[in-house]
C-alpha cells in the first residue's frame, strides 16, 4: 500500500522567544523537522507534504533542501491540527493508500513506530499513537473499549473521570487518504478553544461504521519542544542515545558524556572517540580512525586508521584518505588528503588536494581566496612543505618536491624542485642592541616625566 506524509510545522513557536521558526531549531545538529522527515523515509512514502505558517520560506527552504520532491503548503492562519491537515488535501487529491501525519516538533518517533501503524490499519481505518503517561497533564486522553478508540478527549474538554485516564494521544495519525479528507470537512469547533481538532476525526468515524485502534509506544518517543527548556532535555536524550550507540557498535569513546553527534553521524567499529569532540553534520569515521581530544569535525570523510587532532577542525569537503594525520590546531576546508599526507601543526589547507605522503610543515598556509573567488592548490605526492610556506592560489607543487621554510610561493614548482620564495636576509651587527638600549630609556624618561 502507497503512504504519504503530511508534516506540520506552521506553529510560531512563540515560547522559544525566537525569531527563528520553531521547526528549525537544532537537535543533533540538525532542524527539528527533518527529524520527522527522516523517521517518515522508512516507509517511502510517495509524497511529502509539510505545512508551513510562521517562518513558511525558511522551512521550505530547509525542507526542500533535504527533500527536493516535498511539497510545501502554506497555512497562514492556525485554527487547529484538523485546520492544518486539510491544507494538505490539494497536494494528495490524486493519491490513494494512507497517510500518516506528524509534527515538526515531535523528533523521536522511531521508524519502527510508524511501521507498526501502518501494519496495525489492516484491522481498523484509523490508527492513532498512544502511550502511557507517568503525568498525563494536559495530554488529550485516549478512550477505549476493549481494542477499539472510540473518541479523543483534549484535556480542556475532558471530565475529571476523563482526566484520570494515563491513556495519552500523541497526535501521530495514520488513514486512509480519502476517509481522512472526509471526516476532516466534518470537523467542527465547538470546544473550549474554538479550534478545529484532528481528533475529533475518531468519534466521527465511529459514527459512521468506521474503527479505530492504538499502537502505542514509550512516552520518551512523543516528546514535542515547545521551548528552550525542553529543547535542552532533547539534546540531552538524544545525545546520550547517540553515545549508547556507538559504544554498542563498537566505537571507543573515552568520556562518553564529553562527546557530541549529529543525528546523522556515522563512525564505524574500533574507531576512537577521545574526549571533547564535537560531531556537526555529514561525518562518516571509518573503522580503526582515531580523532583526538577537542576537535570538531562537519560535512567530512575520516578514512581507515587516520589520526584527527587533538584540537584539529574538519569543515565540509574535508577529505581524509587512510593512514592521514591531521595535528594540532590544523584546519582542513573543501581538501582531499592522500593516503598517508601528513599536516601536524598550525596549518590551514583549503581548496586543496594535497597528494599522497606529502608533509605539510607546521604554519602551512594554502592562500585560497582572493577577496571574490576561491582558487586551489595541489600539492604533489611525497612533496615536502617547509614550515610557515604560504601558498598563494591557483598553485601547484610538483611531486616529490620542496619549499623553503618561511617561502611565499606565488608560482608553480615542477615535480623534484626545491623553491625558495623569501626575501634575503640583511644582518646589521650591533643595531639591535642599540635599538633597544635606545627603546628603554625613553620609555623610563617617560616614567619619570
Amino acid at each position: 500500500m502507497m503512504v504519504s506524509l503530511v508534516i506540520l510545522a506552521a506553529g510560531q513557536g512563540s515560547r522559544m522567544q525566537s525569531d527563528l521558526p520553531k521547526v528549525l531549531h537544532p537537535l543533533g545538529a540538525v532542524p527539528l523537522v527533518l527529524h520527522a522527515m527522516r523517521a517518515g523515509r522508512a516507509l517511502d512514502p510517495e509524497r511529502v507534504v509539510v505545512v508551513v505558517g510562521h517562518g513558511g520560506d525558511a522551512v521550505a527552504q530547509v525542507v526542500t533542501a533535504e527533500d527536493e520532491a516535498a511539497i510545501v503548503v502554506r497555512q497562514d492562519t492556525q485554527l487547529g491540527t484538523a485546520h492544518a491537515v486539510g491544507h494538505a488535501r490539494d497536494a494528495l487529491a490524486r493519491l490513494s493508500g494512507d497517510v500518516v501525519v506528524l509534527y515538526g516538533d515531535t523528533p523521536f518517533i522511531r521508524s519502527e513506530t510508524l511501521e507498526a501503524m501502518i501494519a496495525a490499519r489492516k484491522t481498523h481505518d484509523i490508527v492513532v499513537l498512544g502511550f502511557e503517561a507517568a503525568d498525563p497533564g494536559r495530554y488529550g486522553r485516549l478512550i477505549v473499549e476493549g481494542d477499539t478508540l472510540t473518541r479523543i478527549v483534549e484535556f480542556k474538554d475532558a471530565t475529571e473521570a476523563e482526566r484520570a485516564i494515563t491513556l495519552c494521544n500523541s497526535g501521530v495519525i495514520c488513514a486512509d487518504r480519502a476517509a481522512l479528507f472526509d471526516l476532516i470537512a466534518q470537523v467542527g469547533n465547538d470546544n473550549a478553544a474554538g479550534e478545529y481538532y484532528l481528533t475529533d476525526i475518531v468519534a466521527l468515524a465511529a459514527t459512521q461504521g468506521l474503527s479505530a485502534g492504538v499502537v502505542t509506544c514509550p512516552e520518551a518517543e512523543t516528546m514535542g519542544i515547545n521551548t528552550r527548556s525542553e529543547l535542552a532535555q532533547a539534546e540531552a536524550v538524544f545525545q546520550a542515545h547517540a553515545r549508547a550507540q556507538a559504544l554498542e557498535n563498537g566505537v571507543t569513546l573515552f568520556a562518553p558524556e564529553t562527546v557530541y553527534f549529529a543525528q546523522d553521524t556515522f563512525i564505524g567499529r574500533g574507531a576512537v572517540v577521545e574526549q571533547f569532540v564535537v560531531f556537526g553534520p555529514d561525518v562518516t569515521v571509518e573503522s580503526g580512525a582515531t580523532i583526538r581530544a577537542f576537535s570538531h569535525l562537519e560535512g567530512a570523510h575520516v578514512s581507515r586508521g587516520a589520526v584527527v587532532g587533538p584540537y584539529a577542525r574538519l569543515r565540509p569537503g574535508a577529505e581524509l584518505a587512510e593512514d592521514v594525520r591531521v595535528g594540532n590546531f590544523v584546519e582542513i576546508k573543501n581538501a582531499e588528503l592522500g593516503e598517508g599526507a601528513k599536516v601536524n601543526h598550525l596549518s590551514y589547507v583549503g581548496d586543496a588536494t594535497i597528494g599522497a605522503r606529502a608533509n605539510l610543515g607546521a604554519g602551512t598556509v594554502t592562500c585560497n581566496y582572493d577577496g571574490v573567488f576561491k582558487h586551489r592548490t595541489d600539492i604533489g605526492e611525497g612533496a615536502f612543505i617547509g614550515s610557515s610556506t604560504m601558498l598563494v592560489a591557483p598553485v601547484r607543487v610538483g611531486a616529490d618536491a620542496l619549499t623553503g621554510s618561511g617561502s611565499v610561493i606565488t608560482s608553480d614548482v615542477p615535480d623534484g624542485a626545491l623553491a625558495l620564495g623569501r626575501a634575503r636576509q640583511d644582518t646589521k651587527p650591533g643595531l639591535g642592541k642599540r635599538l633597544m638600549d635606545r627603546l628603554r630609556a625613553a620609555k623610563a624618561a617617560k616614567a619619570k616625566g
